[in-house]
């Protein structure tokens, strides 16, 4: 199935049916009056989150959706029927925004949240409604209410636990497919990944979600390369691992270039936690692997682990300083969860 995360859909709900004008008139019924019954109501827009999605591919080929409107009221006191909802039917993690494309409206990260896009029109009243003492036959009933019409744009974002970032051909693939079960494609070119790809890695009996994203490069924020497009499916991350390319001519300045692109997207991504590893270790002599990981570890100052994809040394000991980040994270969700929720 080919990924689409972003995608713009145009939805309608539907409007309410007029009221009725009618007035009751029966063999042998002495007195009879008005009986005109009112609109149905008009069918709303919903969005929800579902399960088993993981791309807005299905919003290319159907962009339009419009909710039914009210049927008529009739008479003998009868009301229209109500039109039918549309329930647009997107994965968790996908944002909602306005025309505008900046302002949220909704964001789904739950399996079953539901989110009104557009009400329907509420169905006018017959002329039953309008009889009083000394208007016993009104010949007026209410139109029904117009349906609303909204062009939206919806962005999907990945949830993961961790997110995998670095330069094209640092091994980010590799790692993936080394750690979990995912399968993405691996080869000696850049930008062999060309979207994000999701794996579910195990360590020490426990289990956390990876995300891996196409390759960035100097200039990415502007748009250079593929861009910064698909850096907004790492925002949700608990954490980010930074691989370097063991064998670059210089890698300081690959972690430099990764850090000013992660600054320049937003200062949420370039504050979150950060674990950098050398990758490709088994293919670096020892002297030069200890040159580069002290070069490293004063450019970034911090620690650098020292791994390689292939040979899968090191990855427990970096999986394990993950997972300590990723508990640390649902540890102060859960927290701010129970104090939201608490009623004095």
């Amino acid at each position: 199935m080919k990924f689409l995360d972003l995608a713009k859909v145009y939805v309608r709900s539907g409007g309410g049916g007029a009221g009725c004008v009618s007035f009751r008139r029966e063999k042998f019924i002495e007195f009879g009056g008005p009986d005109g019954g009112d609109g149905g109501k008009g069918g709303s827009v919903w969005a929800e989150a579902v399960d088993g999605l993981n791309t807005l591919i299905d919003f290319r080929y159907q962009q339009h959706f419009f909710a039914r409107s009210g049927q008529h009221g009739m008479g003998s006191q009868r009301t229209g029927k109500d039109g039918e909802d549309v329930v647009l039917k997107v994965p968790v993690g996908t944002e909602i925004l306005d025309e505008d494309g900046e302002t949220l409206i909704a964001d789904m990260t739950e399996v079953g949240q539901r989110v009104l896009l557009a009400r329907g029109g509420n169905g006018g009243w017959g002329n039953l409604h309008f009889k009083t003492s000394t208007n016993r036959a009104p010949s007026r009933a209410n139109p029904g209410q117009e349906g609303i019409e909204r062009t939206l744009w919806l962005r999907l974002k990945l949830i993961a636990d961790a997110g995998l970032v670095g330069l094209p051909n640092a091994g980010k693939s590799t790692f993936l497919a080394a750690v979990s079960n995912a399968r993405p494609k691996i080869a000696d070119y850049p930008f062999t990944t060309l979207h994000p790809n999701l794996g579910v890695v195990g360590v020490d009996g426990r289990e956390f979600v990876m995300a891996d994203i196409p390759g960035l490069i100097e200039g990415a924020s502007e748009g250079r390369g593929l861009g910064d497009q698909f850096l907004g499916h790492v925002e949700r991350c608990a954490v980010l691992l930074h691989l370097i390319d063991g064998l670059s001519e210089d890698v300081v300045a690959d972690w430099q270039t990764i850090d000013h692109e992660l600054a320049a997207y937003s200062e949420l991504l370039a504050e979150k936690p950060r674990i950098t590893a050398l990758n490709k270790a088994d293919a670096i002599p020892p002297e030069d692997l200890e040159a580069r990981r002290a070069a490293l570890e004063a450019a970034s100052g911090g620690p650098v682990a020292v791994i390689s994809g292939v040979a899968k040394s090191g990855v427990d000991t970096v999986l394990r300083a993950l997972l300590t980040e990723v508990d640390a994270a649902r540890g102060a969700a859960g927290e701010a969860e129970e104090q939201g929720s608490w009623q004095p």
